[in-house]
């Protein structure tokens, strides 16, 4: 791991003002939303991570045995971006919230779950040669735009950086997919940065296939556009 890397991991970054939360067996971004008020990201692994604010958490995909689930902030809502193992947990789901039930929602969809947080679904979905099997457009895989104290997060779930990715703007938080070859290459992870130019990058999905993922590289070509945090989520 060289210097870069480990300063990214270590460092206490901010967006509106952030500090790494200690109350948890999982890593932790506290982070100051633009009405002052705060939020709480946890990072689980490869695609799943919750969002607390307001008294609510959402998780989005939820999945592994090895995750301690039932002793987890109990879910007020679950969102799952597509049905394949890796993003879909119904025991994992059942932990959290009792029922095992979830929310899919279909790109274009909108809904205010709760009072002050608005979930907007956007597609997700492949565009490369040979990899359009994995995530078809016309199945209705979706990315989450969550809007909390008036900060945006978008979750993307499994994508490339087709032309519905890159059209997206106002994002403050992103978490992009990059593992070869069902997501995003580095090169296409980096297009998508330069082109929505998120306050705070995620790397998220990344490893877990006979094709490993440079995150270095990663990092040094988003470098200068956004703050990119790597945290445990191959």
């Amino acid at each position: 791991m060289n210097a870069i890397r480990f300063s990214l991991i270590m460092a206490a970054f901010t967006l509106f003002g952030c500090s790494q939360a200690d109350n948890s067996a999982y890593v932790q971004d506290r982070i100051q939303a633009r009405d002052g008020s705060e939020i709480t990201l946890t990072f689980y692994s490869h695609a799943s991570i919750s969002v607390a604010w307001g008294g609510h958490t959402v998780y989005f995909d939820p999945v592994g045995e090895n995750i301690d689930w039932k002793n987890q902030p109990k879910a007020d809502l679950v969102l799952v971006t597509h049905d394949h193992y890796d993003h879909l947990d119904t025991a994992a789901i059942k932990a959290l919230n009792g029922t095992g039930e979830y929310v899919k929602m279909s790109p274009g969809e909108e809904s205010e779950p709760f009072e002050g947080v608005c979930v907007k679904a956007v597609p997700a979905y492949n565009i490369t040669e040979g990899h359009l099997q994995f995530h078809p457009k016309e199945r209705g895989d979706a990315g989450y735009i969550l809007t909390v104290g008036g900060t945006t997060i978008y979750v993307a779930g499994d994508t490339e950086d087709n032309e519905d990715v890159l059209a997206l703007r106002d994002v403050d938080i992103a978490f992009l997919p990059v593992n070869q070859p069902y997501t995003m290459t580095v090169e296409q992870c980096v297009r998508v940065v330069e082109s929505i130019r998120p306050k705070i990058f995620y790397p998220y999905h990344f490893g877990g296939t006979d094709t490993p993922t440079d995150i270095d590289k990663l990092v040094e070509g988003v470098s200068s556009l956004t703050d990119v945090r790597i945290r445990p989520l191959e």
